[in-house]
């Protein structure tokens, strides 16, 4: 087959064997914030086609990041050593695994900081109050509690790199700590982190230096969405010009020789009820992400195989992150490269925190009848 989705292609320190990657998915199945014994199953049935980049479920970067009870952290040994065993289990595929570091802010459940003794916070006391009118009021972090943030992404990604892990995905979207902070909406602050584009971006290009000086900006990628409705951000005109600084101040890092491995944008798009049938789209595009920024593109959100060959054959240095129906496809790739049906995923089991949905999904029984 000659499209470019099944072609290898070079991302940071890793050679991939092809463009399609399992996005970073979050299932509410990691207990005390430690992925548990299914994990490495779970990340070993979808990283089964050898040389596909795996992009872990979000992972809490330190216990004040944190705020839902059962997903993963990466701050204590013993989720270093827990995560060990997730990484093994992908690289004994021949397959590579990105880290994405996390940090909620205001998303948090304030109640389950409340049980830990610690602060519901954000980059201004602007509450959630689109989803909840009765949403608590957070603090905003002070420029001491930023420089710590900042400590405790170098420190997680440093455990990344010692449990194994190829790299490291900056979670700077969804309406999440950083994302809180490169939003009009959310940030009001007046001093360095606010005010402007240039001082929202700050925080945020602040944990990319960080960690380039800690593991290798060619271990290092970056999520960002400008058209995200998720967690009560709101989306812009205005988005665009900051999204736009931000990669040109890493595409300006990456001529000075310091290029992150890749950048990932979620399109302006994504199904509802299960179906690629059914797509909601927001009115925009990424096509200016290509204007500005040289390097490796991940671009994910409502792709089907068509879409994904499309958008990798017009640019050498795209790939394809999936995510639901990698969840319930582990087979994926193989599947899109013979042209067969996607298994339909089940909603209701994504964040169940029972196996029922995780690692049940069946491989496709034409290509176990061709190992």
């Amino acid at each position: 087959m000659s499209e470019n989705l099944f072609k290898p292609v070079k991302v940071g320190r890793m050679d991939l064997q092809h463009r399609v990657a399992m996005a970073p998915l979050t299932r509410m199945r990691a207990p005390n914030n430690t992925v548990a014994d299914l994990h490495p199953l779970y990340y070993s049935q979808r990283s089964s086609r050898p040389g596909t980049l795996i992009i872990t479920e979000a992972t809490f970067i330190s216990e004040a990041a944190s705020g839902y009870p059962l997903a993963p952290g990466i701050w204590r040994q013993d989720q270093i050593d827990a995560w060990k065993k997730v990484f093994d289990a992908i690289h004994a595929n021949k397959s590579y695994v990105y880290v994405q570091l996390w940090a909620l802010g205001r998303a948090a459940f304030k109640s389950d900081l409340d049980s830990r003794g610690l602060p519901y916070v954000s980059a201004s006391d602007v509450p959630e109050s689109t989803n909840n009118p009765d949403a608590p009021v957070p603090k905003p972090l002070t420029v001491d509690e930023i420089k710590e943030y900042i400590n405790n992404y170098v420190q997680a990604a440093k455990n990344a790199i010692e449990a194994g892990a190829d790299g490291v995905e900056i979670h700077s979207a969804n309406g999440y700590l950083l994302d809180q902070f490169l939003h009009e909406d959310t940030n009001k602050r007046t001093d360095q982190y606010g005010g402007s584009i240039e001082n929202r971006a700050r925080f945020t290009l602040e944990v990319v230096d960080a960690l380039t000086e800690a593991i290798g900006a060619d271990r290092v990628g970056i999520r960002l969405s400008p058209w995200n409705l998720i967690n009560s951000v709101e989306h812009n005109n205005n988005l665009v010009a900051q999204m736009a600084y931000v990669i040109g101040e890493l595409q300006k890092r990456a001529d000075a020789g310091k290029e992150l491995s890749y950048i990932h944008f979620i399109e302006p798009r994504w199904t509802i009820k299960g179906s690629l049938n059914n797509i909601v789209t927001v009115n925009g595009n990424n096509d200016f992400v290509r204007s500005v920024w040289k390097g490796i593109f991940v671009r994910s959100g409502g792709y089907d195989r068509d879409l994904a060959i499309k958008h990798t054959n017009e640019d050498d240095k795209v790939l394809i992150a999936m995510g639901r129906y990698f969840i319930s496809t582990p087979d994926l790739v193989n599947r899109w490269e013979q042209n067969i049906e996607l298994n339909p995923y089940n909603r209701a089991t994504f964040y169940s925190s029972r196996n029922p949905g995780y690692t049940d999904y069946p491989f496709a029984n034409e290509l176990k009848s061709k190992a």
